[in-house]
């Protein structure tokens, strides 16, 4: 017969053992690891303080009712989000329960929350980058069915605008059916050879004519021939593209954007070898402060610049996933001042 110790290690989740006396009989290692190895002896109420715990707990001893309630607990430095389920146990004198007891069940739901905070986030980001350009459309089209109707230098200036708040809206919505498609596949590694070489000059072609109206030269330097990595060539040409538009909209006050192709002959993280491809600039860098954010959704550094830029604050985000979905890496430098280095690291064919 197995022991009430044992039946406690074999359930997944954090478990307490609590008698009548409202004290901590068991525990398995699962919440000893959470709430602290000497729980076992002590009061409940000085292990878990929450008052809707306590109400929980104590309509399983002195009702005999389950509960199940969501509660916040620290656990060294980090505190997580729980559902903690409370249900009564009949009396078992050979259990250390003669009077009967509640068995307390941990379930972690923080990554849940977390998760869902996400998305409420997201939500709410969509529904406000969307808000923006179509209260502009309606407001010029209530405009020009009206006062500016007979007036064809105002009608011709807000017809502009109209087409650059439509062309926000066509590439946010864009945008976001790419990060949908490429989230969709990050889990299925691709199965083509692309020839590194081949994306790159493809990404800088196409922003040639961009860079030549910003003033800022395109240079590619390293490594060339051809360069075979296992991937996606419409992705890899959407990485290198995204990084090197960036460079060229918010680095190009330094007048040159280089892309740099490096072999490497063992990559530790990777364990093997790689083709690094850093694209940097000489602008005026990002502080510190940002570095971690730059590939979350819509998180922009400046956003009236990014706005003005015809930014949708997804590009990086893009380009984070689709490195993810080709096993490699991604980093950011920057030093306010003095430019800023985005670097894709892929494994090599």
């Amino acid at each position: 017969m197995p022991t009430t110790t044992n039946l406690l290690q074999a359930l997944p989740l954090p478990v307490l053992l609590v008698n009548a006396q409202e004290r901590i009989v068991a525990a398995n290692d699962g919440a000893k690891a959470l709430l602290g190895g000497e729980i076992v002896g002590r009061s409940f109420v000085t292990v878990l303080r929450q008052p809707a715990l306590t109400a929980a707990l104590d309509a399983a001893l002195r009702e005999g009712r389950g509960d199940r309630v969501r509660v916040r607990i620290a656990s060294g430095a980090r505190e997580m989000v729980a559902m903690v389920s409370a249900s009564p146990l009949e009396p078992a004198p050979d259990a250390d329960l003669p009077q009967g007891g509640a068995l307390i069940a941990i379930e972690d739901i923080t990554a849940t929350e977390e998760a869902e905070a996400m998305r409420r986030d997201f939500v709410a980001n969509v529904s406000h980058e969307l808000r923006t350009p179509l209260t502009a459309l309606m407001g010029f089209i209530e405009t020009l069915r009206g006062a500016a109707k007979d007036d064809p230098v105002a009608r011709d200036r807000f017809l502009s605008i109209m087409e650059r708040e439509a062309g926000r809206m066509n590439r946010l919505v864009g945008d976001l059916l790419s990060l949908s498609r490429v989230e969709s596949e990050e889990r299925r590694r691709p199965t083509k050879t692309v020839d590194l070489t081949a994306a790159i000059r493809g990404a800088l072609q196409t922003l040639q004519a961009t860079a030549e109206a910003q003033g800022v030269t395109l240079i590619r330097e390293g490594e060339a021939g051809t360069l075979r990595v296992i991937g996606d060539p419409d992705q890899l040409t959407q990485v290198f593209s995204n990084l090197v538009e960036n460079a060229i909209k918010y680095g190009g006050s330094g007048g040159e954007v280089r892309v740099t192709v490096t072999r490497l002959e063992h990559e530790p993280v990777l364990r093997g070898p790689a083709l690094r491809i850093e694209v940097a600039d000489k602008g005026e860098g990002i502080e510190a402060m940002h570095l971690p954010r730059l590939t979350e959704r819509f998180y922009r550094v400046d956003t009236h610049r990014s706005r003005e830029q015809g930014g949708t604050g997804l590009g990086l985000a893009i380009v984070k996933h689709i490195v993810a979905r080709h096993r490699g890496r991604l980093k950011v430098e920057s030093e306010k001042g003095k430019g800023s280095r985005f670097t894709v690291i892929l494994p090599e064919r």
